[in-house]
This record gives C-alpha cells, sequence and structure tokens, in this order.
C-alpha cells in the first residue's frame, strides 16, 4: 500500500475509533447528496444522540480507501463505538427496532467517560 494510501487508512481509524458515532456519508446531515446518505443521517438525527459525519465527497481519499477499510462496498457507513453497523438499511432497522438509540446511547456514555 502506497504511503498516502497507509495515511488515509490511519485516519479513517481515528476518525472511527475518536469518535463515539460516526457516519461516513454523500454529503452533510444538512444537504446530503444521496437518498441513502439523508436517510441514514435523518434515522441518526432522530434519536437525538450526538454524531460525527464525514463527507466522502469532500475527501476523494477517504471516498476510495474507506470500503476497502472493513470491506463495505457502499455509502453510508455507520460506525458505533469503533465498530462498523452496515449501511443505510441496517441504520434503519436499527432505528425502527430502538436499538439504534441505545446504541449511540451507550458509546457516547462510554466515549464520555473515557474523557472525564
Amino acid at each position: 500500500m502506497e504511503d498516502a494510501a497507509k495515511e488515509t487508512v490511519e485516519r479513517i481509524h481515528q476518525q472511527v475509533t475518536n469518535n463515539p458515532v460516526v457516519i461516513y456519508m454523500k454529503g452533510t446531515p444538512q444537504m446530503p447528496s444521496c437518498g441513502f446518505s439523508s436517510r441514514a443521517s435523518q434515522a441518526l438525527a432522530e434519536t437525538g444522540e450526538k454524531f460525527a459525519f464525514v463527507n466522502v465527497l469532500a475527501d476523494p481519499m477517504i471516498f476510495e480507501h474507506l470500503p476497502k477499510y472493513q470491506d463495505w462496498p457502499t455509502f453510508p457507513q455507520l460506525y458505533v463505538g469503533g465498530e462498523l453497523q452496515g449501511g443505510c438499511d441496517i441504520t434503519l432497522e436499527l432505528a425502527a427496532s430502538g436499538e439504534l438509540k441505545a446504541m449511540m446511547a451507550k458509546a457516547n456514555a462510554e466515549h464520555a467517560a473515557k474523557q472525564a
């Protein structure tokens, strides 16, 4: 792997491990650039829990290398507590069952406790 790719994968790893909840999406939660990203980020927002996002369209290196990070080929990608949860469909299923809010709350609380 070339240096730029290694640096990008390390940056992704830092984003995933330093943010209790992070969604890699096309666009932003306020201005999504695809329907899947829109629905997934809306489901996250509706939990009322904090989450970070990365606009993959604004960072071509992340757009190129993120699918290799956890062998997940599509966007959006949701990570909670450092673990890949999946894409839009899985995020919506977790939201519908109530699991999404619980997972996010737990990850946010654990992250806050580590910071204290």
